[in-house]
């Protein structure tokens, strides 16, 4: 079985970790009725609209 052979500092495994917490920016689609940015697969909020089917009335 292996030991290690000196004490390893608590940073090593901190920073092994933090190395997969990077923040990414959200990918941005444009909605096919106005155009407006959203995000992939989510209801448009500036028109209402999903799948280009109206889901709820737009707040106008």
């Amino acid at each position: 079985m292996g030991v290690p052979k000196r004490k390893l500092a608590k940073h090593r495994g901190r920073q092994r970790r933090a190395m997969n917490m990077k923040l990414e920016a959200p990918s941005l689609v444009a909605c096919p009725q106005c155009h407006a940015l959203i995000q992939p697969h989510h209801l448009c909020p500036e028109c209402g609209y999903y799948k280009n089917r109206e889901v709820i009335a737009a707040n106008k």
